[in-house]
């Protein structure tokens, strides 16, 4: 891969099995056990066995190690393990990991996961605790002082920006909820299942750090969550249809920090996000209007908005119009704000059930999804279609 020429990783492997425990807010049980079920569940759907793993890939966040959850599972020898830094700016990078290993023939069948207590346990939405010295840790230092103590906050900043730069108020981010929210509300599988809100519905919902809502900010959620990936050849002796990965991309902008990047020259776009999103491009030789569906990782709303505008789907500020008119069917089963928080994994789930045509809130030929992982960190992307 380089930011410089298109690679040639497209078309050699794809999505074969999904798999997911309930999402909750209580999972009363271990994480091991979250991700054992999770990948069990997606080796199930992909008509694979343990014994067929030779692969997993998982963040560096998760506290069930890659053998661990294969001695757990029934998984046998290994030819390949990884994990992928910098929280859900991870989710993509795990297929893109996982594909890199396929396609160099270094690995056969390779299982991405991801399983956290994140409700019942650790909250992220609670803030810095306790933090060990560490290079990365001395960015945070600048901010913690002055109460910047919550990935909330740390939004909030750009946020701020961005509403002023554009002359918006906070009202603009309520589309990002409505529609994931709509979305969730016909979804089974998602926590707000039947309950769909408005527009006033998020203007009265509370202040979290403004210009942040309660309901412009994701859930806290129990839950694990499994791909399964392979070769597009062995693919297509599968029973499900495959979700042949078209390109895929990590990106760091410059003067990149885990969520506060404030020194950079400006605080209206997220730089990382533009470098994946011209890897994706190039790589894959397709653009916006190309895509059918965008699964976009929406833990805080506005940065929605900034990820559809450097994507190049609409212009600058010109993002929360674009929502309100669906013109890109976006975040079908809810995304975290109204389905689960699962660090963006779930997401591409669901970017596999538009390619297969099996979701609940189905694009009629949805042929191409875009999906991206957490923003404001180092992050990643991937161009998912159908085979042929």
């Amino acid at each position: 891969m380089s930011i410089r020429r298109a690679d040639s990783l497209g078309g050699k492997a794809a999505i074969v099995g999904i798999g997911a425990t309930e999402f909750s807010k209580d999972s009363g049980r271990s994480e091991l056990k979250l991700a054992v079920e999770a990948v069990r569940a997606a080796l199930d759907d992909a008509g694979l066995t343990p014994a067929d793993v030779d692969g997993l890939v998982t963040f560096t966040m998760d506290t069930s190690p890659e053998i661990t959850v294969a001695q757990a599972a029934g998984i046998g020898e290994l030819s390949f393990f990884s994990r992928i830094h910098y929280g859900g700016g991870a989710a993509c990078a795990t297929v893109q990991q996982a594909a890199l290993a396929v396609a160099s023939g270094i690995a056969d069948v390779v299982v991405c996961y991801r399983a956290f207590n994140e409700r019942s346990g650790r909250r992220f939405g609670s803030g810095v605790q306790r933090r060990e010295p560490t290079a990365e840790g001395a960015a945070l230092g600048w901010n913690l002082p002055y109460g910047l103590l919550t990935p909330a906050s740390w939004v909030a900043m750009a946020a701020q920006r961005y509403l002023h730069t554009y002359g918006l108020d906070p009202e603009v981010f309520g589309h990002v909820a409505v529609v994931d929210r709509r979305h969730a509300a016909r979804n089974p599988a998602a926590y707000f299942h039947g309950k769909p809100i408005t527009l006033a519905d998020h203007a009265a919902s509370r202040w979290i750090v403004e210009p942040l809502r309660l309901l412009d900010c994701c859930q806290e959620t129990d839950g694990g969550q499994a791909l399964v990936v392979t070769s597009v050849e062995r693919a297509r002796d599968l029973p499900r249809p495959p979700a042949v990965v078209v390109a895929a991309a990590q990106g760091a902008g410059r003067s990149q920090e885990q969520m506060t990047s404030f020194y950079r020259d400006g605080l209206t776009g997220l730089p990382e996000t533009a470098v994946v999103a011209r890897q994706l491009w190039r790589s894959s030789g397709l653009s916006p209007a190309d895509i059918d569906v965008g699964i976009l990782y929406d833990h805080f709303t506005p940065f929605v908005l900034m990820q559809l505008e450097e994507f190049g789907f609409c212009g600058p500020g010109e993002a929360g119009d674009f929502v309100a008119a669906d013109a890109l069917p976006l975040n079908t089963h809810g995304g975290q704000l109204g389905e689960a928080y699962l660090h963006g994994m779930n997401g591409i789930a669901e970017a596999v059930r538009q390619i297969r045509g099996t979701s609940v809130n189905q694009v009629a030929g949805a042929a191409r999804s875009l999906v991206t992982a957490g923003t404001g960190v180092p992050t990643s992307g991937l161009v998912l279609g159908a085979d042929g």
